[in-house]
């Protein structure tokens, strides 16, 4: 039985998202681990989709109910989240606030102006850039512009950044786990290992509250992007608990079967390293599969490292989860324009 049954969702994905094999990927690292991908980058028509739809779906329904007229977010310039607040306002009907802070310590000449945020004014939100630095936590920018709203004579509906803090934020990832394991029955077999990449916290948190139900929630390894791990951790672990009561999981979560790896976000939030590049080459390059600098980069460094240093022990099946956010590497030119 599906711990969301009792839940309502509203529709903003084409269904079940693909599981990949990764052939060439795999042989690059030198055929021991079998790795695969589950692309929730691919998830909808919405404006490029992404893991932040997952999330969404079960948080329109409270904003519809609440009688909300204007979403109200907040992100980073080339945040991905704030991209698919924008794109979900625009297909229920609503209005679309988005604060737009400076989290990342990065001067491309184009970068408040191409990708993700292009997107998001292209679709009519009110972008509001902010000379902010990065922070998980709740932003009085966001509480500002929710005022602003109400004050203009609106009726906001807050959604914080990355949906994560959000009561419902969880629910989507619970889905994740419950998907993978229909496809893993269609499939003949179970996956070793799931890598996801990790920042504000409730992609991984849903996800161990749904394979904690499954009894192996520690094999979800997230690759933190954040470079505040203990921040991250302990918002990590403060959804995962508030999901689990949610949803009714019959256990606890161990702090065992959080699993953060803090050794790739560096040198900061939203800049890659010259690892993190390999990373998007090598993934690029012998799939076609696109990552980004600031999530999917890292979460790719982190799987390809993982693998080389026999992390995963040899025959293991090693899922990968795409969650979007390649917009933001038009705003990384220089990076990459060889290339």
């Amino acid at each position: 039985m599906s711990l969301l049954q009792k839940f309502e969702r509203y529709s903003l994905t084409f269904g079940p998202t693909p599981i990949e094999r990764l052939p060439r990927l795999s042989a690059a690292l030198g055929g021991k681990v079998e790795i695969y991908a589950k692309r929730d980058d691919c998830n909808s028509g919405l404006a490029m989709g992404g893991n932040k739809l997952r999330k969404l779906e079960y948080i329109v329904p409270d904003a519809i109910a609440s009688g909300a007229d204007t979403l109200v977010s907040i992100g980073g310039v080339q945040s991905n989240h704030t991209r698919m607040v924008a794109a979900t306002a625009a297909k229920i009907g609503m209005k679309c606030v988005v604060i737009q802070e400076n989290w990342v310590p990065h001067h491309d000449a184009v970068y408040d102006r191409v990708g993700n945020i292009l997107m998001t004014r292209l679709m009519g939100a009110d972008s509001r850039l902010v000379d902010a630095g990065f922070d998980i936590g709740i932003r009085s920018s966001w509480e500002e512009a929710i005022m602003s709203v109400t004050n203009a004579g609106g009726k906001p509906y807050p959604i914080p950044a990355g949906a994560s803090m959000h009561k419902y934020g969880g629910l989507g990832y619970v889905g994740f786990a419950e998907e993978v394991a229909g496809q893993e029955h269609a499939l003949g077999f179970s996956f070793d290992y799931i890598v996801s990449c990790v920042v504000t916290g409730s992609t991984q948190a849903g996800m161990i509250v749904g394979f904690a139900d499954q009894g192996r929630a520690d094999r979800v390894i997230g690759i933190d992007a954040s470079g505040t791990i203990e921040r991250t951790r302990a918002q990590v672990r403060g959804i995962v608990d508030h999901t689990a009561a949610l949803v009714g999981l019959r256990r606890a979560v161990r702090d065992d079967e959080i699993v953060i790896n803090p050794d790739y976000a560096y040198p900061a939030y939203g800049v890659p390293s010259d690892a993190t590049n390999e990373a998007i080459r090598l993934a690029a390059r012998t799939e076609a599969m696109i990552t980004d600098p600031v999530y999917e980069g890292k979460s790719m460094q982190g799987l390809i490292a993982l693998t080389r240093e026999g992390f995963f022990p040899e025959g293991s099946r090693v899922l990968y989860a795409h969650l979007g956010g390649a917009p933001a590497i038009n705003g990384y030119s220089y990076y990459y324009k060889d290339g």
